[in-house]
């Protein structure tokens, strides 16, 4: 539960219509690059606090952070902060949370769950190893299950609270050598449609953003140029997806404009699927 020293009867920050996050603390998991880096720079850009989680690259974490700290030079307070955190542990997660409180002396109002990992190898289901297939679930899955379980406890509520999951597309449109990463996201759907109605009666929204083939060094890591031509030739766009395509769909989810989204997963991929 939130900390007792953190007001539980807060009320939403006021709100500049150029900065509609203003003010409002947002944890964003796997930051430090690729799509969570980002949406913590966007968040950031409307206005939000941020803690920008990373799990072994803390330098990518602390440029994150000093680029979200540049924008506020005369501000004494930071804008952002770097914790480390696994996803997949319950205690570091509860950390993630702590130290967000007692940084910004709030409540967390927004939690981006983006952290994630793929198989580089795309190996078969009859191929996969077991340690490769556990740790997949194991951060994929289960790190967002607890990023739900303690979000559920510990976001502000009556106004502002976003839970917003990344999940993926390949769900929606099965590849080969995608049965585990696939299956793994399968799972974080399900669960977020579960978490909106298990919240009734908070203000809090949940939400998933799925993105298709976006250009990060985790799309790009085991596939050869013909495997990245064939996701671009079937998108209808003729292109892979950027991250900015994806962190103005977090934003709004994550705005008060969002609030009437509620238990969805939204596809956001050109119209690969």
């Amino acid at each position: 539960m939130a900390s007792e020293t953190v007001a539980t009867n807060q009320a939403p920050p006021s709100l500049n219509p150029s900065h509609p996050l203003q003010d409002r603390v947002a944890i964003v998991t796997g930051s430090s690059r690729g799509i969570g880096r980002a949406i913590a720079l966007h968040l950031a850009a409307l206005g939000a606090r941020v803690v920008v989680n990373y799990i072994s690259n803390s330098s990518q974490a602390e440029l994150v952070a000093t680029q979200i700290n540049s924008i506020h030079p005369n501000i004494t307070s930071p804008r952002a902060i770097t914790v480390q955190a696994d996803v997949s542990e319950p205690t570091q997660i509860k950390s993630l949370f702590d130290v967000a409180e007692q940084t910004f002396n709030s409540l967390v109002h927004i939690l981006v769950n983006s952290a994630a990992v793929a198989d580089p190898k795309c190996s078969s289901i009859a191929t996969t190893p077991l340690e490769d297939f556990d740790k997949i679930l194991s951060v994929n899955t289960r790190g967002a299950f607890l990023c739900c379980k303690e979000a559920a406890n510990r976001i502000k509520r009556d106004g502002g609270g976003r839970v917003i999951l990344l999940s993926s597309s390949v769900v929606a449109s099965p590849k080969l050598g995608h049965g585990s990463y696939a299956a793994s996201k399968a799972a974080v759907d399900a669960m977020v449609k579960i978490l909106a109605k298990e919240l009734k009666g908070t203000g809090i929204t949940a939400n998933c953003v799925s993105p298709g083939a976006v250009a990060t060094e985790m799309f790009f890591a085991g596939r050869s140029e013909d495997d990245v031509q064939r996701f671009i030739d079937e998108c209808p766009m003729g292109r892979l997806g950027e991250t900015q395509d994806v962190a103005p769909v977090v934003g709004f989810l994550a705005t008060d404009a969002g609030e009437w989204v509620n238990g969805q997963v939204i596809r956001v991929n050109g119209g690969y699927v």
